[in-house]
C-alpha cells in the first residue's frame, strides 16, 4: 500500500482527534465534591452556560488521561465511558487550536463503552464517519490517540486481525470488570491513552473507536465499532439519552460444549438459562409477554443467525427500544416465530431494588 494513502488518511482525520484530561473538583466545607451535573440533552445553549465553567484554559498537560474524537461541527465528541468514569472530576479537551476547553458530559451509552462530550464551540470540521461492517481481515486501519498519556496525536497503522470479538477487560482504575462484545481487533498499536481515539481507514473515516489492549501481548488491541457510535448519537439526538433494548432474559452464548451438555440440537444460538433459584425470564418483562421459556434458544432476531461471532448482545445493540423484532426460537425440536417489542434497558441505579439484568454465572442477560 503507498506510503501517500496512510499519509493522506491521518492527514484527513487528525483534526477531530482530541485529548482528554481530568481536573479533581475542590472539597466544599461539607467534605463533598462540587460535582458538575451531567447535561440532560443534547442541544445545550451558550445562554445557558456549565456551572463553574472557565475559559479555555492554558495549564500543563499534567493529567492527561484518554483520547477522543469530534463528530459533529458543534463540538459533539465522542470518547471511551471509562475515559471519564470518575465523577468527582471534572474534564477539559485539548482542541486542534493547541488549547484546553472545558466540556460537559452529555450521556454514556449503558451497555457499552462509549460516551458523549460537548464542547462550547462551533465550526469544528468532524471526522466522517464510515461503518465497520464492511471490513475485511487484512484491511489497513490506523490508531489515532493520545498515546500513554504523554504523546499527542499519535498514529500507529495495521490491519484488521479479527472481526466480532469478545472480550472482559478491566477498563477503569478501581478494577471493575466489563465484557465488550463484537470489537475490531487490530494489530495497529493501541496504548493507554489511545482509550476513545479514531481507528480510520485509508479514507480517513472513523470505523471505530479505540477502547483496550492485551497486556503481555504483541500488537493486539481492540476498538468499538462506529456502528455503535451512530446509533447512540441518533439516540442522544432524539431522546436526549441512549436508550439501549431490554428482552429480560438470562442467556449462555450456544457453542459445542454447551449444545452437548444441554443435549441441544444446533450449534449456536442463545439459549435462555434454566435455573430453579433465580428466575431466567423476568416477570413482566417483553420476553415473558411474548411467552420465551426457559430452556429456549434464540436462533434468529429478524432472519440474523445468532453466531459465535455475532452474538444476541451484539444483533440487539443496534436494535430500537419499541421496535418490534421477529425471533426465530427453538422450542424443544421445533422452530417457532415470536415477536418481542423490547423495552428500554435501565441503569443499575435504576434497578437497585430489582432482580432485572443480573446475570447468571454462566450466562449473561439482555
Amino acid at each position: 500500500m503507498p506510503r501517500s494513502s496512510i499519509v493522506t488518511a491521518i492527514k484527513r482525520a487528525l483534526p477531530a482527534v482530541v485529548s482528554i484530561r481530568s481536573i479533581p473538583y475542590r472539597k466544599t466545607a461539607g467534605d463533598e465534591y462540587e460535582v458538575l451535573p451531567e447535561d440532560s440533552g443534547y442541544a445545550a445553549s451558550s445562554e445557558n452556560p456549565v456551572p463553574g465553567e472557565q475559559s479555555p484554559s492554558e495549564m500543563p498537560d499534567e493529567g492527561l488521561g484518554g483520547s477522543g474524537v469530534i463528530i459533529a461541527p458543534d463540538g459533539l465528541i465522542v470518547t471511551n465511558k471509562h475515559v471519564i468514569a470518575n465523577l468527582k472530576e471534572r474534564y477539559e479537551v485539548l482542541l486542534p487550536d493547541g488549547r484546553w476547553y472545558p466540556a460537559r458530559i452529555l450521556a454514556r451509552d449503558p451497555a457499552t463503552d462509549v460516551a458523549f462530550l460537548r464542547v462550547r464551540k462551533q465550526g469544528f470540521l468532524p471526522i466522517a464517519l464510515g461503518s465497520a461492517r464492511s471490513l475485511e481481515l487484512g484491511d489497513m486501519v490506523i490508531a489515532i490517540g493520545n498515546a500513554l498519556g504523554q504523546f499527542t496525536n499519535t498514529a500507529s497503522a495495521g490491519i484488521v486481525s479479527g472481526l466480532s470479538r469478545s472480550l472482559v477487560a478491566a477498563l477503569d482504575t478501581a478494577g471493575a470488570m466489563e465484557e465488550l462484545e463484537g470489537l475490531i481487533q487490530t494489530d495497529a498499536a493501541i496504548n493507554p491513552g489511545n482509550s476513545g481515539g479514531p481507528l480510520v481507514n485509508l479514507n480517513g473515516e472513523a470505523v471505530g473507536i479505540n477502547v483496550a489492549s492485551v497486556l503481555g501481548a504483541q500488537n493486539l488491541g481492540f476498538a468499538i465499532p462506529i456502528d455503535i457510535v451512530r446509533r447512540d448519537m441518533e439516540e442522544l439526538r432524539s431522546f436526549g439519552r441512549i436508550r439501549r433494548v431490554y428482552l429480560g432474559i438470562r442467556y449462555m452464548p450456544v457453542s459445542e460444549e454447551l449444545a452437548r451438555t444441554f443435549h441441544l440440537p444446533v450449534q449456536e444460538g442463545a439459549l435462555i438459562a434454566s435455573d430453579a433459584a433465580v428466575p431466567t425470564v423476568i416477570e413482566r418483562s417483553a420476553a415473558h409477554r411474548a411467552g420465551l421459556r426457559p430452556r429456549d434458544v434464540i436462533l434468529e432476531v429478524n432472519g440474523e443467525a445468532i453466531t459465535t461471532q455475532r452474538s444476541l448482545a451484539a444483533v440487539l445493540s443496534q436494535k430500537s427500544v419499541g421496535e418490534q423484532l421477529a425471533l426465530t426460537v427453538l422450542r424443544g425440536n421445533r422452530r417457532l416465530r415470536v415477536a418481542v417489542t423490547p423495552t428500554e434497558w435501565q441503569t443499575p441505579e435504576e434497578e437497585k431494588s430489582s432482580d432485572r439484568g443480573k446475570p447468571t454465572q454462566d450466562g449473561k442477560s439482555s
